[in-house]
């Protein structure tokens, strides 16, 4: 009998220990939930939760790589619009200083003195050509790590880089052009005829600077020059417009980050007040738990059991 009785109040003790641990487990993992902010602590509490939490988190590792990109197609962009800004400054000056030398008024002298600054100018273009983009590659030259343009002997410059400038994906399926290359622009048609601008450039100042023949040259120059100024003001507007279409594209991708960020909060995220409602009312019963347990293991019945 004293064996039954021993093996009630043994049973008694174990059902009262795993209530009470039981308790204890759910206002730790409560008080868990309102420290990180999360509802789910392991995928098992609710694996279709879990799943939608993996997916999101997935899409929001890959929105870092699209991020990324579209950070440097607008750094890269924004230089090449810098860059072409200084060319259409230089080429203005250029233009400024043919039509002085143009001009009958002036003496061979005098152009020659012209002729050197169009030489400087010249310089600063071929400088200009070979820039570096973000990743101290040829902003210019495509996907060239050398320089854009190489100069002979004679100081003639000729391209040097690939046909094309890359491309950066910005998401989704959708991606840009990072740049331009130099021909893009700086080859263009005048009078009918396919031109360089620092072929031009440079022929201009080689015919101020022979003191001869410079006025007839920089009069022909003139609608070239002109011509010139027009190819960098479009490939202006196709910077400008590349650099709206990544702001489009950025705008879109922080919209759904914002979603997802909902839907994160929404799936698997911890409503405060229902969880520390939850948790008074969990501690309450550990409380009243404990304390009934006290109590009873107390009495002098479990006294004689024993």
């Amino acid at each position: 009998m004293s064996t039954i009785f021993g093996t009630s109040t043994s049973a008694f003790y174990e059902r009262s220990l795993m209530d009470l641990t039981s308790l204890r487990k759910q206002a730790e993992e409560t008080q868990a939930e309102m420290s990180s902010g999360e509802r789910l602590q392991r995928s098992s509490d609710d694996p279709v939760a879990a799943s939608r939490l993996r997916r999101l988190a997935r899409t929001d590792t890959l929105d870092q790589v699209d991020e990324a990109a579209a950070n440097r197609a607008t750094s890269d962009l924004t230089l090449t619009d810098d860059a072409l800004s200084q060319f259409a400054t230089v080429v203005t000056r250029i233009q400024e200083l043919a039509t002085q030398a143009a001009s009958a008024t002036i003496s061979d002298a005098q152009r020659v003195g012209i002729g050197a600054e169009v030489a400087q100018l010249q310089e600063n273009l071929v400088a200009l050509a070979n820039a570096r983009d973000s990743s101290g590659h040829a902003l210019f030259g495509g996907e060239s790590s050398a320089d854009a343009y190489t100069l002979d002997a004679a100081g003639n410059a000729t391209y040097a880089g690939t046909p094309t400038a890359g491309t950066l994906s910005l998401g989704n399926g959708q991606s840009v052009t990072r740049g331009l290359t130099g021909p893009d622009f700086l080859q263009f048609t005048s009078g009918g005829v396919s031109t360089d601008l620092l072929a031009v450039t440079k022929t201009l100042a080689d015919a101020l600077t022979s003191g001869s023949g410079g006025a007839s040259a920089a009069n022909a120059a003139l609608s070239t020059l002109g011509n010139g100024l027009e190819s960098i003001a479009n490939a202006q507007t196709v910077i400008g417009s590349r650099l709206n279409w990544v702001d489009l594209n950025v705008d879109r991708r922080t919209a759904m980050s914002e979603q997802r960020a909902v839907e994160q909060t929404e799936v698997g995220g911890v409503d405060l007040t229902e969880s520390i409602a939850r948790l008074q009312n969990t501690m309450l019963v550990l409380e009243a738990s404990q304390a009934s347990f006290s109590k009873l293991a107390n009495l002098s019945l479990f006294s004689v059991l024993n």
